[in-house]
């Protein structure tokens, strides 16, 4: 299993800070999974395509383009048995399945990739666990889980003539996948995300027209909630390009005996409800299912949905676009604005979306331009002619926020990802090496030219290697700890509690302006 053995923390380094500083994380290497070979001589069919924390955070889940699921446990046991100035996080190989094979639609004559677009862990309702994968046509429910292999033993020593009664004996425990549901045949082009509600029990998917409801427990049917495709074809100007559905917010039961004639109710985030001129004390928290969610599309615009309002969600409730720079227009502006990814924080009040050159923070309740705008490689805009020919143009770089919405990662080419704090203009780049010298600085490649109006500190585009990039990456929901995948490796890094500054509150109000890397 290529995925099996992990480089622990001992041979990894500490990441150097970039610019500024990004509060006052420290952040560690932690871990590697994967071959550690050159980037031109890993095979196709094993570069990381997907991968998503659980709920938890005790499990990882990493898809990739040959359609395998690899799943990997955290080991708690060496981290209890070391000191608390070591304490990194450790994870160890879980499981592993196949997923989705390559298919073929005779009907249109087209090849369907086995390649895992998107991974969504579902909540946990007894021992065992499940989560969504999905390619481009097909979403499928899987259960993972421990079974005992038992074998039937009898005892040789009875003597002659004795009853012997064989037992049933627990041989080993191994951990097996089996799919529970497939959902099929709804999706008429490829579909791009999926995403679970938070009652736990339905989720949506999404293709480039079209985003559909389904039901965990029903697998023959679905709901189009969604639908942009226009009469005549020709006319279509814009497709669907991710879909999240919001984290919903808390509400509490009431306790309802303090008064005869009140009944159980659901109220918001108060410390006390008051019904018939009775004060009732809350008694229990629980998550409510969300009825909203928001789609992207290619023209770079978000838009907000409310499932209450109707049941085909043709009007948006809301629209975040940000009006385009007329000095900035070029032939390339209408692919770089498409989003590739948007991401709610744990409160729902934030978005957070990524396009191909920049990462931009929306506040829900303010819809007419980003609270902030960050550049990620803006020294790519002299190279985008290059990068439209070999395609890189066209990669989707997906974004994460932290549990508590203070934070977020997305990612860039020649291995770097970077970290951003949402309250300050700092930030922080690493890269993500499969060498893992004793100091691994992350230093972008500088032109060093002394010209005038160009500064030695530019970035130097001819530098960059464009095989090397990290499209995916996924954040801990509480902890400081980012999985990040490159090529055929997925890598962890840490920040440990004790160097973490104290927490930012959501409701703090936000630094706004645009940051520059």
């Amino acid at each position: 299993v290529p995925y099996s053995a992990g480089i622990n923390a001992e041979y990894g380094t500490r990441a150097t800070k970039f610019n500024c500083t990004m509060s006052s994380l420290d952040w560690k290497f932690s871990q590697v999974f994967g071959d550690r070979t050159q980037t031109q001589d890993v095979a196709e069919e094993d570069v990381v395509s997907a991968v998503e924390f659980d709920e938890t955070g005790d499990f990882i889940a990493a898809g990739d383009k040959g359609g395998r699921i690899v799943v990997f446990e955290r080991d708690h046991t060496k981290s209890a048995k070391k000191s608390r100035k070591e304490v990194l996080p450790e994870y160890k190989f879980y499981a592993e399945f196949q997923s989705h094979e390559p298919e073929f639609d005779y009907l249109k004559s087209l090849e369907i990739e086995e390649k895992i677009n998107k991974i969504r862990w579902c909540k946990r309702q007894n021992a065992a666990r499940f989560l969504l994968t999905t390619n481009d046509k097909t979403v499928k429910l899987w259960k993972v889980f421990e079974k005992n292999l038992k074998s039937v033993s009898v005892d040789s020593s009875a003597s002659n003539g004795e009853l012997v009664v064989p037992k049933l004996t627990t041989k080993q425990t191994v951990v097996a996948a089996a799919p529970r549901r497939v959902f099929a045949n709804a999706h008429a082009y490829h579909i791009n995300s999926i995403a679970l509600n938070a009652d736990g029990e339905t989720f949506i998917s999404s293709d480039d027209l079209r985003i559909n409801l389904w039901h965990l427990g029903i697998s023959d049917q679905s709901f189009n909630i969604v639908d942009i495709k226009p009469a005549n074809m020709e006319e279509l100007t814009e497709v669907i390009t991710s879909a999240e559905f919001s984290p919903g917010a808390p509400f509490f039961l009431i306790n309802a005996f303090a008064c005869d004639r009140a009944r159980p109710l659901l109220a918001p985030n108060n410390c006390f409800f008051v019904t018939n001129g009775c004060t009732l004390p809350m008694r229990k928290t629980f998550q409510s299912s969300s009825n909203l969610f928001m789609y992207s599309s290619s023209k770079g615009t978000i838009k907000l949905c409310d499932m209450r309002a109707a049941a085909l969600c043709d009007s948006e409730a809301k629209t975040f676009e940000e009006a385009e720079d007329p000095a900035q227009k070029s032939f390339f502006s209408e692919i770089i604005s498409s989003i590739s990814d948007v991401k709610f924080g744990g409160d729902g009040r934030y978005i957070i979306a990524r396009d191909y050159l920049t990462l931009k923070l929306w506040d829900v309740n303010m819809a007419s331009k980003p609270v902030r705008t960050i550049r990620i490689h803006d020294y790519l805009r002299s190279k985008l002619c290059d990068l439209y020919e070999n395609d890189c143009i066209f990669d989707k770089f997906e974004c994460a926020m932290s549990g508590d919405g203070n934070h977020f990662i997305t990612g860039s080419y020649h291995n770097y990802f970077y970290l951003y704090d949402r309250a300050a203009k700092g930030s922080l780049c690493l890269e993500a090496s499969k060498h893992l010298p004793k100091t691994k600085r992350a230093n972008l490649p500088k032109a060093g030219s002394k010209k005038k109006g160009k500064s030695k500190e530019d970035v130097n585009p001819d530098a960059i290697d464009f095989d090397k990039k990290v499209l995916h990456a996924s954040w801990h929901p509480r902890e400081n700890l980012i999985a990040i995948a490159a090529s055929n490796n997925l890598f962890l890094y840490s920040a440990p509690a004790a160097a973490a500054a104290p927490a930012v509150s959501s409701l703090e109000p936000l630094v706004g302006g645009e940051d520059k890397n």
